[in-house]
């Protein structure tokens, strides 16, 4: 395996917005972790990502390109990636509960929870994530 990440790859719901319009904003190791799995169809990324990013829209903390509706701007955010969506399973959600992911969002305990049940690495800029023992964080 190339750089030894995992056949999988998750990205953080920021990872999905930065690729989508603000691709600056990534670490150069990042957006090679992002080409890496694109180029090998391995990019997934949990499913409470989209609620999180149809939140932002509804906070107006997210301006909605134009031409787009919040569903058809995420569709094009998993068409354009390849993504994988990883629904939440019990045991991801027993395993983001279950005290081991000390992070105030319940969102981001999900992700956290996704990639580790996934044994996947984790892109994220999220500094409680790459804190955690048993997370492989790609930043």
């Amino acid at each position: 395996m190339k750089n030894g990440w995992a056949m999988l790859i998750i990205c953080d719901t920021h990872i999905l917005l930065f690729w989508a319009d603000r691709r600056e904003r990534l670490t150069i190791v990042a957006q090679q972790a992002v080409e890496h799995g694109l180029a090998g169809g391995k990019l997934a990324c949990a499913a409470i990502s989209f609620w999180e990013i149809a939140l932002l829209f509804r906070k107006n903390r997210l301006v909605l390109p134009a031409q787009h509706t919040p569903a058809s701007y995420m569709e094009d955010i998993v068409t354009s990636l390849a993504l994988q969506v990883i629904s939440i399973t019990p045991a991801i959600a027993a395993l983001a509960e279950s005290g081991i992911i000390p992070h105030g969002d319940p969102g981001d305990r999900l992700i956290a929870a996704t990639a580790i049940a996934h044994q996947a690495p984790l892109i994220t800029a999220d500094e409680k994530l790459h804190a955690l023992p048993g997370l492989r964080c790609i930043w």
